[in-house]
């Protein structure tokens, strides 16, 4: 046999066996790929599905469940998000999302994990919502260009806030990065900058103001925009708790400085 064919079969040895034998670290690094991909496709769907759905007042969606029936139906749509969402940020509930990743990639994923639920109940709540087919307003002319500017606003705050939370928290990219690079998660410190220096639940407050900012109003929209906005304002209660076991004084001294959901703004009145 040639020097040539030696050579020839050599690199295919070497392909062979690459191919049967892949790199060490190969299959996180697939794994790690695999979830970015479905948590940021997932998310991506549920935002463009709440952000259309409610500037229709929820007079749009594919739900079909007949009347009276698609109220306990609604109303059960509409309530498995914040529960669900508030039970897994518990200590159990933290626990368990490293547990619903089998094997050893559980606990590095679980924010991505989280994102990914987070992401599903939306989409659910949005794209299966029954609706009434009543319509109460409809916004026209300038008051139509005025609250679509304020319903932008609300959106670009809300983004703006999360950015200042710390976005590979929020979109869930904080696992499958961490995943990808092998390396533990590390979490963005307590936020006080940006929206944080004004008030301590942006991300919040801005999610309760896309509720409100909508052209269209139905009894829907109603129903979803009430029953969000009580938990908008409840929740951070459990987030604070949270935050003054992990960052002690130093959260007590914002939580001292800086207002829950409403702007102090100084006395600019001069002394006589």
């Amino acid at each position: 046999m040639s020097n040539h064919e030696d050579s020839h079969t050599e690199r295919l040895t070497r392909l062979v066996s690459g191919a049967l034998h892949p790199p060490r670290g190969f299959g996180r690094i697939l794994v790690a790929l695999a979830f970015g991909a479905v948590v940021h496709a997932i998310f991506a769907a549920a935002v463009l599905a709440m952000i259309s759905a409610m500037f229709f007042g929820m007079s749009r969606s594919f739900g079909t469940v007949p009347w009276p029936f698609a109220a306990l139906t609604n109303a059960a749509l509409v309530l498995q998000f914040p529960v669900v969402h508030s039970l897994l940020l518990t200590g159990r509930g933290s626990r368990l999302l490293s547990y619903l990743v089998p094997g050893k990639y559980g606990a590095t994923l679980a924010t991505t994990t989280y994102a990914i639920i987070a992401s599903i109940q939306l989409l659910g709540l949005f794209v299966f919502w029954t609706p009434s087919g009543i319509i109460w307003w409809r916004a026209e002319g300038a008051a139509f260009y005025a609250i679509v500017c304020a319903y932008a606003v609300a959106w670009l705050l809300l983004i703006k806030a999360s950015f200042d939370a710390g976005a590979e928290v929020q979109s869930g990219a904080l696992g499958w990065m961490s995943l990808l690079q092998n390396i533990k998660p590390r979490f963005p410190g307590m936020p006080t900058t940006g929206l944080f220096r004004f008030i301590r639940q942006p991300i919040y407050v801005a999610f309760a103001l896309t509720l409100w900012t909508v052209p269209v109003w139905t009894p829907d929209q109603l129903a979803l925009a009430a029953t969000l906005t009580v938990y908008c304002l409840a929740a951070p209660k459990l987030k604070e708790r949270r935050f003054k076991k992990r960052y002690g004084s130093r959260f007590l001294a914002y939580q001292r400085k800086v207002p829950y959901a409403v702007p102090a703004f100084p006395n600019r009145r001069k002394n006589v």
